[in-house]
């Protein structure tokens, strides 16, 4: 018969279970910091030493990291799919700026139309308080801030799909933004005209996910996220046409 004997879990191996399913879902975030020993094995119900032979083994296989003095972390590595020496080539190439765009366009819209089928209320309510923030935001002329409210709305976009595979995935595709790699979120937001469409674009998008529609939130991303690609293009132009021109300048004061 196949069957073997059930042995008693230890509880360290139920603390481990716990953490690595809080980082497998996002919930705990690359960077976060643990609550102290003191009150994470309070908040676990385990012994400190239960606890510590846990916090070792997930140290071990690198989710967390010691930082002398200060605490338990999240890895880092979690949110970074991509080589130094992958980013830099990424940067360098105009090309790998517009398939980037491309491939966030295809996963979101995918994200937008799981998010209304499976979204849940507590899930709806996130993505409803981020827009509020976003509509509270928009006449302040604060680019930082509502380009970080724009992260965070499409962040709460994929964890509403519930598939942790495409949140981690899209995590390490947010943070090539977040370092500059590709376009600057901020300047999106710095002129009026595009801070009004996109405001208007977010709405459909939320709408959608609100009203529990997969086609119109699918569609919604796939029109914000054109729009962004025909920005980038737009500006990517006026540069090289501003460059060209500051040359001729150059060249016709140099004439006799």
């Amino acid at each position: 018969m196949p069957f073997t004997r059930v042995e008693p879990e230890k509880l360290s191996t139920s603390v481990i279970r716990q953490i690595e399913q809080l980082i497998l879902r996002g919930i705990l975030r690359p960077g976060e910091r643990l609550p102290s020993e003191r009150e994470l094995s309070e908040k676990l119900g385990v012994s400190r030493p239960s606890l510590r032979d846990a916090i070792a083994d997930l140290q071990e296989r690198g989710l967390v990291t010691a930082r002398p003095g200060s605490g338990i972390y999240v890895a880092e590595v979690l949110g970074s799919a991509f080589s130094p020496a992958l980013r830099q080539l990424f940067a360098a190439h105009d090309e790998a700026l517009f398939d980037y765009v491309a491939f966030r366009r295809d996963i979101e819209a995918m994200a937008a139309e799981r998010a209304a089928r499976l979204a849940t209320d507590a899930d709806r309510a996130v993505l409803q308080e981020i827009f509020d923030k976003m509509e509270a935001s928009h006449d302040r002329r604060d680019p930082e801030r509502n380009a970080r409210l724009d992260a965070q709305f499409h962040s709460a976009i994929i964890e509403a799909s519930h598939n942790v595979v495409m949140l981690h995935m899209m995590r390490s595709m947010y943070e090539l933004l977040r370092e500059g790699v590709f376009y600057n979120r901020q300047v999106m937001f710095a002129q009026q005209t595009s801070r009004a469409a996109l405001l208007d674009q977010h709405r459909a998008i939320n709408a959608a996910i609100q009203h529990r529609d997969p086609e119109a939130a699918s569609a919604a991303v796939r029109t914000h996220l054109g729009y962004v690609e025909q920005a980038l293009r737009d500006d990517l132009r006026a540069r090289r046409n501003a460059e060209i021109a500051e040359q001729r300048l150059a060249r016709e004061r140099r004439q006799p």
